[in-house]
């Protein structure tokens, strides 16, 4: 194994042991739930709406913001020990929204009779699924083994990329910034690569129209600076559309800006209420696939693609720079 710092081998494998832990997780409530006792209901509302959610962001203070996504509301009826309870929640684990909206109001119309299955200590919670997603392990294991291939094989690729390089430049001191510059050209070039093969596909999504709806205006504080008692004031704004796709509703965001004065929205929200006006007729591009997915502009991720293959191509400028000097 490569003479790296364990700290560099956490950091590559951090995002597998949180699916591990994620998987572990979900995995104990279907186990858990699989004493609930089970009842019959009866579905009495399912529809999509929009919820607000928080998302991570380390740019602000309070360290999230808040994010419009889609569910599918299905809310059920049921009765235990004589006494009425209602519920909408349908799997087990936290649902983040926008997955699988359209198929689960197609599972559950409203009228439907369900089989509910309760928690007999607090019979409030409750839900109609309680099986973990069929092959969770299975995926996880297949991804687990490539992720510890591509970790531990790119790890012996630079080891070996600074032992040649190391005897081939004329500073063989500067071979581990070669191979760092190197490898970030690389790793951006395939991000550039996948972001650009997606943009592609969206091209082919089918269109529907929508209509601009226009957020209110949110207060927030930028992340304090080191030394900083509180971080800037900023307000912003954000822009969503709705559309419909196979008679199901949904909502999206298609832009967000922020601004450091609330007195003075600057031409950066000018520009963008402007060109997203409150009521216009948009033309969506949806993901087939998974319809709470769309996008107003299917060609502007391609037009990233190329960004981030020029940043890749200064990165190979550096590394070319760095291994020919002293030569």
């Amino acid at each position: 194994m490569p003479d790296l710092p364990w700290t560099v081998y956490a950091m590559l494998l951090s995002p597998l042991g949180l699916l591990l832990v994620a998987a572990i997780i979900k995995t104990w409530q279907a186990r858990e739930a699989r004493g609930w006792l089970q009842a019959p209901g009866k579905v009495v509302i399912s529809a999509a709406e929009v919820r607000e959610i928080r998302v991570f962001d380390d740019d602000r203070e309070e360290r999230f913001r808040l994010e419009s996504r889609n569910f599918a509301n299905v809310t059920y009826e049921y009765s235990v020990g004589g006494r009425k309870l209602r519920n909408n929640r349908i799997l087990i684990g936290e649902d983040r929204g926008n997955f699988e909206v359209a198929e689960h109001l197609e599972k559950y119309p409203a009228g439907s009779t369900v089989t509910v299955y309760y928690n007999p200590r607090h019979p409030d919670q409750a839900v109609l699924e309680r099986d973990p997603p069929k092959g969770l392990w299975g995926c996880l294991g297949i991804g687990t083994a490539i992720v510890l291939v591509i970790v531990f094989g790119s790890a012996f690729g630079l080891k070996q990329s600074y032992d040649v390089l190391a005897h081939h430049i004329a500073r063989p001191d500067l071979a581990g910034l070669v191979v760092g510059f190197g490898a970030f050209g690389v790793a951006i070039a395939l991000m550039g690569l996948a972001v650009r093969r997606k943009a592609s596909l969206a091209t082919r999504w089918p269109v529907v129209s929508g209509r601009i709806k226009v957020s209110a205006m949110e207060q927030f504080r930028e992340a304090s600076e080191p030394g900083e008692t509180l971080g800037r004031e900023m307000s912003g704004k954000r822009v969503t559309y709705s559309y419909r796709y196979q008679n199901v509703s949904y909502t999206n965001e298609c832009a967000r800006v922020a601004t450091g004065s609330s007195s003075d929205p600057g031409k950066m929200l000018d520009k963008l209420l402007s060109r997203y006006r409150d009521g216009a007729t948009v033309r969506v591009s949806v993901n087939p696939d998974n319809p709470a997915e769309a996008t107003l502009d299917p060609r502007g991720d391609g037009r990233v693609a190329f960004v981030l293959w020029g940043i890749a191509a200064i990165f190979a400028a550096l590394a070319l720079f760095v291994a020919t000097r002293g030569s």
